[in-house]
């Protein structure tokens, strides 16, 4: 295992000790509230949506994006969605992450930047064992899907863990120092040598690495955090198969790209109209 990989290594013999919550069932669609350990010492809540039934079930892994004053910005982001697609067969992990927290973007610092970005894929990593540990998963048809931090995170993931088949990345930047540099702000020096120490985590170094499992971009053409030019850059990185979709709106996307995400899932998923 070359140096690179070594970082997101981790102890999979640690317990993931799930905790159940709360079991909600309605229209034949199972969502469990959980919490499940992480090998850092803490505990992540999580939502596992599954149809009624014994598979097998297509996968998928959600990741939310870090918009402190949306209501959404956690892992209930795709709940609803998760639900429409186990209503069509599919069973869905939505996850905590370290931008859960609605002040960790001006809690951390530069210097928290790499070691956490480590931590965050490692996470991902046991959340992928979770999800393939729920009854009835076929892991042959396990999809990712991430928005924001979600999708950037996504992209290194699939860097370091190849379990995914196919990847949604939603409005995510090319490069973690397109957003890490909004908060502290470094100048002259300082500022090159931050875009330098993160470029060998930075999504569009990775992409490509992602092939060959088929990938949806989708981006807004009046997104203030990735301009047309960053996210053609991170589209360009990536290899065949791939598909790119521009929508009329903002950072947050819309219905269209919604909608347009769950029939490329369906298909892409062989799941049954």
């Amino acid at each position: 295992m070359d140096v690179f990989l070594q970082q997101f290594v981790y102890n999979r013999a640690v317990p993931l000790d799930v905790r159940e919550l709360r079991l909600d069932r309605c229209d034949g669609v199972l969502t469990r509230t959980l919490t499940y350990a992480t090998v850092f010492g803490h505990r992540r809540a999580a939502y596992v949506v599954r149809p009624v039934g014994e598979g097998p079930f297509p996968l998928i892994l959600y990741v939310h994006w870090y918009e402190p004053s949306s209501p959404d910005s956690h892992r209930q982001q795709f709940l609803s969605e998760a639900q429409d697609m186990a209503r069509r067969g599919c069973s869905s992990l939505l996850v905590e992450t370290l931008w859960s927290d609605r002040d960790w973007f001006i809690k951390r610092t530069q210097a928290d930047d790499y070691p956490q970005a480590i931590q965050q894929v490692v996470e991902l990593r046991q959340a992928l064992d979770l999800l393939l540990a729920q009854p009835g998963g076929d892991p042959a048809r396990l999809a990712f899907v991430g928005h924001d931090f979600g999708a950037m995170y996504g992209a290194l993931l699939g860097r370091v863990d190849p379990r995914p088949s196919c990847y949604v990345l939603m409005a995510g930047a090319p490069c973690f120092s397109d957003w890490f540099l909004y908060y502290p702000r470094l100048e002259g020096v300082e500022r090159e040598a931050f875009i330098a120490s993160m470029k060998p985590l930075d999504p569009v170094t990775h992409v490509a690495a992602l092939s060959p499992a088929p990938l949806l971009f989708q981006f807004a053409n009046d997104d203030p955090h990735v301009p047309c030019e960053r996210a053609e850059l991170f589209f360009s990185a990536a290899v065949e198969p791939k598909t790119l979709r521009w929508y009329e709106a903002g950072h947050s996307l819309n219905a269209q790209a919604a909608t347009e995400r769950v029939d490329w899932l369906t298909a892409q998923l062989n799941v049954p109209l």
